[in-house]
């Protein structure tokens, strides 16, 4: 008996419904099994990484097993193959070179780790320096141009001849066939712009700037100050190419006369380090030497003699169109007011130094925000100018009245 049109039409409408059904039901597992499948590679990814982790705490304890090593100096290599080493707990040791070392890195002087049972060397360590060396102030490549300097074209033409062209055109004095001046001596009154012009020409070269104050060099120990002379510039060489800057070199680089107290004989000792390590240096190497002082005439004869510190460039305070370039440099980025006549400022600061005129600027701009303006005037800068100028001429008066009684 076939079936009648109305129960057919139902049994087709309940197949549709249920084929809708099954379509959404496979989409919602390909759904679930492609969530499933992104929590799997999450968690493989975390299996991957705790067992690297793990890996790493068994080598961490393995190591934290061996005994510690003793750190050493070599002093002599020998011709079986073995050195002479130095220990930190003090006597000598003949020794034996591990395999795992490179034979080419094992020389006079490198510091190196010895097996605490067998005393053979191990591992080659990294050079010491002193704190007092690793605190002072290393630049790479400071962030001080030419641009930045100003009523001094005399001075920076010199000592980009000097210091800048063996640095970077080293081949010009080869094809001329002479050597550039090893040393290049910076003299003149404090706040003339002598380490402004170092750390320049540092910048200028890509090269790294170790700046050091000569007064720190003199130490109370016997011996101390020489050995931070060399590890100062050892730490140049290992930097190079590098500049160092020395300081207020007359601290340590003064006249030698017959002198009694062990503080003198100590700076006498210390400047001998520094008169050698300089005749050690290549003339043409990627280490440039400067020095600063306030006082030319004191400094030991030996330290200016050819093959030292043969250039000498003056630094003298700026004239007046010196002046006008430091002041114009100093407030391209003040909002200045439209009565400030810059000529005028530096016509009348006769005797200021450039570090004078940068506090100048800054006494200004002070002023101004005292009085919740945000324009510098004129009257500013007069007021800054008589602060400035008033408080470094009573420095003065107060020196000579000690001098004088």
């Amino acid at each position: 008996m076939l079936p009648n049109s109305t129960e057919s039409k139902k049994r087709v409408y309940v197949d549709d419904e249920d084929i809708s059904y099954l379509l959404s039901y496979t989409k919602h597992l390909e759904r679930k099994l492609r969530t499933l499948e992104t929590e799997k590679q999450l968690l493989d990814a975390e299996r991957v990484r705790l067992e690297r982790e793990l890996n790493a705490l068994r080598m961490e304890i393995e190591r934290l097993k061996y005994p510690p090593l003793i750190a050493a100096t070599v002093t002599e290599i020998l011709s079986d193959g073995r050195v002479i080493v130095k220990s930190s707990t003090g006597p000598n040791f003949v020794v034996h070179v591990s395999p795992m070392v490179p034979r080419e890195k094992i020389y006079p002087g490198v510091r190196v780790a010895l097996n605490q049972r067998t005393f053979a060397v191990v591992e080659i360590l990294p050079p010491a320096y002193d704190p007092f060396v690793r605190g002072m102030e290393v630049e790479e490549s400071p962030p001080v141009t030419y641009d930045d300097i100003g009523g001094l074209h005399e001075q920076i033409r010199e000592v980009r001849e000097c210091v800048e062209l063996p640095l970077t055109h080293p081949e010009l004095f080869e094809q001329v066939g002479i050597d550039p001046p090893k040393g290049v001596l910076f003299c003149g009154p404090p706040g003339t712009g002598k380490t402004l012009v170092a750390r320049a020409v540092a910048h200028e070269t890509k090269a790294t700037f170790i700046r050091v104050i000569a007064s720190e060099l003199v130490q109370k120990y016997i011996g101390e100050g020489a050995r931070l002379v060399r590890e100062i510039f050892h730490l140049a060489r290992k930097k190079a190419p590098s500049i160092v800057f020395i300081d207020e070199i007359d601290a340590i680089g003064s006249k030698r006369y017959d002198v009694t107290t062990s503080g003198d004989r100590e700076v006498q000792r210390t400047l001998m380090q520094l008169l050698s390590t300089l005749d050690g240096f290549d003339a043409r190497g990627d280490v440039r030497i400067l020095a600063a002082t306030n006082r030319l005439d004191m400094l030991d004869p030996a330290l200016l003699r050819p093959g030292r510190f043969d250039r000498i460039i003056e630094f003298p305070l700026p004239n007046k169109q010196g002046r006008f370039e430091i002041f114009q440099i100093h407030t391209r980025r003040m909002n200045l007011a439209d009565d400030v006549d810059l000529r005028e400022l530096a016509r009348i600061t006769e005797g200021a130094s450039g570090a004078d005129i940068k506090a100048i600027c800054t006494e200004a701009g002070v002023f101004a925000i005292r009085e919740r303006r945000i324009k510098v005037t004129f009257s500013d800068f007069l007021k800054a100018i008589d602060k400035v100028l008033k408080r470094k001429n009573e420095k003065k008066s107060g020196v000579k009245n000690e001098m004088y009684g």
